[in-house]
């Protein structure tokens, strides 16, 4: 069971989630598109992220989540290192609750489950553990927004935002010298 604030996402949740997304899989799949086109300057299309509320599940929905995939406590990494090294270094990860697992995310505040690669499964995904990329150095917002599956837009402006948040963080640190 994952713990991300004040919500619980149990294995059942995820399964049902999992199980929605391999049913958009199949829907992208019979969508009618184009001819093939080898012109470059053509942009891809790209499946946008799908968010399920727990919320909306009905019971039934939930408790049969629960029964196909019953909680059962697996012996995860607790640490980077374990990540890195021994038995829990096999990639791409299995551990799709880890917070920097990047095939879903939970909302701390409503515990909603977004899928950021729905047409994939997770053993096809090419990066998912936020933290190998980021040990790798740096990147290009449009790399950065490939594996994310964002825009390049949006990683812009979530890079403007966190660092003005630690600009913030630095000036408070600074005032807190002439607090008594």
């Amino acid at each position: 069971m994952t713990t991300s604030g004040p919500f619980e996402v149990t294995s059942g949740e995820m399964a049902i989630a999992a199980h929605a997304a391999s049913g958009l899989a199949e829907a992208v799949e019979m969508l009618p598109f184009g001819e093939e086109d080898d012109d470059p300057s053509r942009r891809r299309s790209r499946v946008r992220a799908r968010t399920i509320s727990v919320k909306r599940l009905s019971k039934r929905e939930l408790e049969r989540g629960r029964q196909l995939f019953p909680d059962i406590e697996y012996e995860r990494p607790r640490s980077r290192t374990d990540c890195l090294h021994g038995p829990h270094a096999e990639r791409p990860c299995p551990f799709v609750s880890c917070k920097h697992h990047l095939y879903l995310d939970v909302n701390d505040r409503t515990g909603s489950i977004k899928l950021n690669f729905p047409d994939l499964e997770v053993w096809d995904l090419p990066e998912s553990c936020a933290l190998d990329i980021a040990d790798r150095g740096g990147i290009t917002l449009e790399e950065v927004g490939v594996i994310m599956n964002l825009t390049r837009e949006r990683i812009r402006q979530l890079e403007t935002r966190g660092l003005a948040r630690l600009k913030a963080l630095s000036e408070m640190a600074n005032m807190q010298d002439y607090c008594v």
